[in-house]
């Protein structure tokens, strides 16, 4: 059997098999869809807010219509009680509650400290923050427009009075996120993960349904099982990534610095140590069904190691070590600076390295796999 043709055979046996056509071409397909759906709209915005209006002055109704014209929350009712906001806020029917305290007018133009309360289901954290942040924004324009009549009143003039307010501007920039949303934060990370997780999947399923049945793979060594393996998936994975790091990033609007080539320059040894290592893995199993269970167990702890959805600093140390030997560690680190903060080739060369070395030792050890499970397989035979 020549090189070609054990890559046709393998690139049959994979087609044909339904658990690893549906993980790879449904999984890949399905997630690229799943994940981002929930955050398409990029930031909560018009989240629902009851009101509890204890002072029902002029200065309350303003703050109120303040409240109501913030991109963030949008006054849906008011109450006469704290206790019926909180059974709005229980039933679902509203997300926060503001609470105007009772001479709330009165001590604003005394010149009075006033506390504004306002409260929301933190159980949905982008929601609350969400709405306290909306709420603290009306709350300080009310302040500032009570500090300026204050100053008017004084015989200030007008002009004077709002560069007091006014006295610094704020010019914020949003860099490699310019959306501030939360689709372009996690896709590029995830969708590499997503990449990483299928392709040992795949690679589990076959290697482990083979290895006690008779069949093509018998009919080579080792060494061309491996590379003629490796080869197949990585035809199919070139069309993947493709379509992710192509179309999707595109898509979703992810903020995109890199070029084409060196983004393909990036990806090569990250496919080709992934592919190494799921060969490599699927020599510890013999049940085609145990790849997919241990995979899917790690699939969390994966993604905080990354460093793209949690701080490093907060992980301990030596788990941060150990997970630098998993390829899909420094290939999402390493994609964030180089295609979305937009590093210069030189920065990320030490994380490509080791991506070419996790290749060439897992290469080692699924070589080293697939000869025990060959050679097993003609004992028992025999």
């Amino acid at each position: 059997m020549s090189f070609w043709q054990l890559v046709s055979a393998e690139l049959k046996a994979i087609v044909a098999d339904k658990a690893i056509a549906v993980t790879l071409f449904g999984g890949v397909l399905f997630y690229s869809v799943l994940y981002p759906l929930p955050y398409l709209h990029q930031v909560p915005t018009e989240q629902q807010l009851v009101v509890v209006d204890l002072d029902r002055s002029s200065l309350s109704r303003r703050l109120i219509r303040h409240a109501d014209a913030s991109a963030k929350v949008s006054v849906i009712g008011q109450v006469t009680s704290i206790s019926q906001a909180q059974s709005w806020i229980e039933s679902g029917r509203a997300h926060g509650l503001l609470v105007i305290p009772e001479g709330f007018r009165r001590d604003l133009l005394l010149g009075k400290g006033v506390t504004l309360s306002y409260g929301g289901d933190a159980s949905y954290f982008l929601i609350y923050s969400a709405v306290a942040e909306g709420l603290v924004t009306a709350g300080m324009d009310a302040g500032k427009q009570v500090q300026l009549l204050g100053m008017l009143a004084k015989g200030e003039a007008p002009k004077q009075a709002n560069l007091s307010l006014n006295s610094v501007k704020i010019n914020s920039v949003p860099a490699f996120n310019p959306s501030l949303g939360y689709t372009p934060y996690v896709v590029p990370g995830l969708f590499l993960l997503i990449l990483h997780q299928t392709l040992l999947i795949g690679t589990g399923i076959l290697g482990a349904g083979q290895w006690r049945r008779k069949g093509y793979w018998r009919d080579v060594s080792p060494l061309q099982l491996v590379c003629g393996r490796i080869s197949a998936f990585m035809l199919i994975y070139l069309f993947f990534s493709s379509f992710y790091v192509g179309f999707c990033f595109y898509w979703y609007q992810v903020s995109v610095q890199a070029s084409l080539s060196l983004v393909a320059l990036w990806m090569l040894p990250f496919l080709l140590a992934t592919s190494a290592a799921g060969i490599a893995l699927s020599s510890l199993f013999v049940r085609r069904d145990l790849p997919t269970q241990v995979l899917l167990l790690v699939s969390m702890p994966i993604m905080f190691v990354s460093g793209f959805v949690w701080p490093l600093a907060l992980i301990p140390e030596p788990l941060i070590w150990l997970s630098q030997v998993i390829p899909a560690v420094p290939a999402i680190m390493g994609m964030l600076e180089l295609n979305q903060m937009g590093a210069s080739w030189s920065s990320v060369m030490p994380k490509w390295l080791q991506l070419w070395g996790l290749f060439a030792v897992f290469f080692v050890l699924a070589l080293y796999g697939v000869t025990r499970r060959l050679k097993s397989a003609v004992d028992e035979t025999s």
